[in-house]
């Protein structure tokens, strides 16, 4: 006698968003630029300085995404300044930066204990914007979604990394875990993600620089469609995070160029 169907097997939740329309190509796209981005001949001996370079310029997009824009030249600047207190006043951009020097560190214990690294990030990314108090504590109306988000990261699941990456980066972003920082949080764990899980393993790429690029309203509105949560505009989302990843390889791509010019 045939079984009955078990109806208590847990689904693969980020694998049936990796099969929402338009998805698939999308991440196709993404995976091929960042493939195309590790084949360049400037990693074999320069991974590092790259790497370092799209840190940074990660962290001033992030914070840009946040509403602290500061230019590039002038960042660099103030991170080579004796006191090294980069982004001046600006706590947002500290924080950006805060985080940006940690991710390295915060690679190993993402895939085991997610929830952890978010606290962490919070604690740089808001030191300056809240009372220690508040530090990577998150809001109590908002600890089920963060518990069930740390679950769906430790699950297996088919979804590839960049499905996997626009789903945390949203989901911290628009939850209402933390009050402030919650957008350069949600943004530093899904590069994490893409990093942790395969992607750009030694996070050459530069994602947060493919969302400026598409412009902040364009973020602000496809973050919105997936807090609708309607199939339709979490697929939207995806294919937004995917371009953002192409362009965000493209970046990665001409900080290589850069480094074997010397520049």
């Amino acid at each position: 006698m045939t079984a009955a169907p078990d109806d208590r097997r847990p689904t693969d939740a980020l694998g049936h968003i990796a099969g929402l329309p338009g998805v698939a190509d999308a991440v196709e796209r993404a995976r091929a630029a960042v493939d195309d981005l590790r084949g360049h001949r400037v990693l074999r001996r320069s991974s590092e300085r790259v790497s370092s370079e799209s840190a940074l310029r990660g962290a001033r997009a992030s914070a840009a995404l946040a509403g602290s824009d500061l230019p590039l030249d002038a960042l660099r600047r103030s991170v080579g300044e004796a006191d090294g207190d980069g982004g001046g006043g600006d706590g947002v951009v500290r924080g950006a930066l805060r985080v940006a020097a940690e991710i390295g560190l915060l690679q190993a214990t993402w895939s085991r204990a997610p929830l952890q690294v978010v606290a962490r990030l919070h604690t740089l990314a808001a030191a300056d914007l809240v009372p220690d108090a508040e530090l990577g504590r998150p809001a109590p109306a908002a600890a089920r979604r963060l518990s069930g988000l740390g679950d769906l990261l430790t699950a297996p699941t088919t979804a590839p990394a960049v499905v996997v990456a626009a789903v945390v980066h949203a989901e911290l972003a628009t939850m209402g875990a933390f009050a402030v920082g919650a957008g350069v949080v949600g943004r530093a764990a899904g590069r994490l993600t893409m990093v942790g899980r395969g992607l750009d393993p030694t996070a050459v790429s530069v994602p947060e620089v493919g969302h400026v690029e598409l412009g902040r309203e364009a973020y602000e509105a496809a973050l919105a469609g997936y807090r609708g949560g309607s199939p339709a505009d979490i697929a939207r989302w995806v294919v937004h995070c995917a371009d953002a990843v192409v362009l965000g390889a493209r970046e990665g791509v001409a900080v290589c160029e850069s480094v074997q010019r010397g520049t």
